[in-house]
């Protein structure tokens, strides 16, 4: 019983009810010009057009969330009912079957809901040897006093349309409001990106916080147990180079943190490499870039992917190559885009160097290419260091 009378107790069964009544508003008003079934056909022609307009998916969209799901943001049933406006054909079309298929749903619902009270009505004067109105969609004789049991039934019957009705309006709307398969599409890369994006700065901070925060337990355990304040000068002095080094990448990681609250479409692509070039070498880097072949014309995916693989390449220069010149080609060739960038190989130094931790910068370059069907080399290439990439542009 508790489970019949659940959907009573929410507020989103009486606004999808609404929302059905909402949307007779319009024929409705055209029955002031002439009460005939033309001007019914012309008020749902016309309404059929309005679904043409691309911004007209923005207002159902919104009226559907906050009415139908009970949402006014993303999140939940709602994000299943899209606010943005048409973009092609199919999705214009859609929004005119919806105009059309809830205008219908509409008139059958308000006249229902107009009707089976009346009905009851007219059942419960019966009862009492009253005489009907004589309004209602079904004639009612009396009086007959059985008619008293019959009367709470019009009245289930429109609780019942109510649900039901709602909940079919509702189901419609994600189908005939929801994202494309295009759309559908574009989130996917987003929320791919997005997790790309989470796992490569948490494997970041593994290595860079856990390294520091090992140099820094070694070498202060060291200083204690060697009791040499010389040892222990040259301790503080690591110490505090590796703990500034772990504060520079923990800023940068915190802010590709901020810069994912931007929508992917404002994160930097190839078109704006010349930063990533200019803060090379201002950090003392000699950077010699040769950029040929149309950049700009890049698919959005790739371009972005590529800014954030050289962005890798030269920032491992900066930290293992101590300021070593580099090369770097950005090619694009017919359906391939080219990323090539080559430093000398630094001399081998002795004990633990710069380069002994187990930095994932490189493998999460063969990862980026490897999502988009290319193919990263990374190592040693005759006395020089090389990260050679091949995105495809399909």
């Amino acid at each position: 019983m508790v489970r019949i009378l659940r959907p009573f107790a929410r507020a989103v069964t009486y606004t999808r009810w609404l929302h059905l009544l909402v949307a007779i508003v319009w024929s409705s008003l055209w029955l002031f010009i002439e009460e005939a079934l033309w001007t019914q056909l012309a008020a749902a022609a016309l309404l059929g057009l309005a679904g043409l307009v691309p911004v007209t998916r923005v207002v159902e969209g919104f009226q559907a969330r906050l009415l139908l799901t009970g949402h006014r943001q993303d999140g939940g049933d709602s994000g299943e009912i899209v606010t943005t406006p048409s973009v092609t054909w199919a999705d214009r079309g859609r929004t005119a079957v919806w105009l059309e298929a809830r205008l219908v749903f509409g008139w059958v619902v308000a006249h229902l809901s107009v009707q089976l009270p009346l009905l009851a009505i007219d059942l419960a004067t019966t009862a009492f040897g009253t005489k009907p109105a004589g309004d209602g969609f079904v004639p009612v004789e009396g009086p007959h006093w059985w008619h008293a049991l019959l009367a709470p039934l019009p009245l289930l019957l429109l609780a019942v349309v109510v649900v039901g009705a709602g909940r079919l309006i509702t189901a419609l709307a994600k189908r005939l409001l929801g994202p494309s398969h295009s759309e559908r599409m574009e989130a996917l890369e987003i929320r791919t990106e997005q997790l790309l994006e989470r796992t490569r700065i948490a494997r970041e901070l593994h290595d860079s916080i856990g390294h520091a925060l090992t140099v820094a337990v070694v070498q202060a355990g060291a200083a204690r147990a060697a009791g040499d304040a010389e040892f222990t000068d040259r301790a503080l002095v690591a110490i505090e180079e590796t703990g500034r080094a772990a504060l520079e990448d923990l800023e940068r990681v915190l802010g590709i943190l901020r810069e994912s609250e931007k929508p992917v479409s404002s994160r930097p692509t190839l078109v704006n490499a010349d930063r990533l070039l200019e803060s090379a070498r201002a950090s003392g880097a000699k950077v010699d870039a040769e950029v040929t072949g149309p950049v700009d014309t890049v698919p959005g995916p790739v371009s972005r992917e590529g800014y954030r693989i050289l962005q890798e390449a030269l920032t491992n220069v900066l930290r293992h190559a101590d300021a070593a010149p580099a090369h770097i080609r950005v090619q694009v060739t017919g359906d391939t885009l080219v990323l090539a960038i080559r430093n000398p190989l630094p001399e081998p130094i002795p004990g633990p160097g710069p380069g002994s931790g187990r930095g994932s910068g490189l493998r999460g370059i063969r990862e980026r290419a490897a999502l988009l069907g290319g193919r990263a080399r990374t190592g040693p290439d005759e006395g020089d260091w090389q990260v050679h990439v091949e995105l495809p542009l399909s």
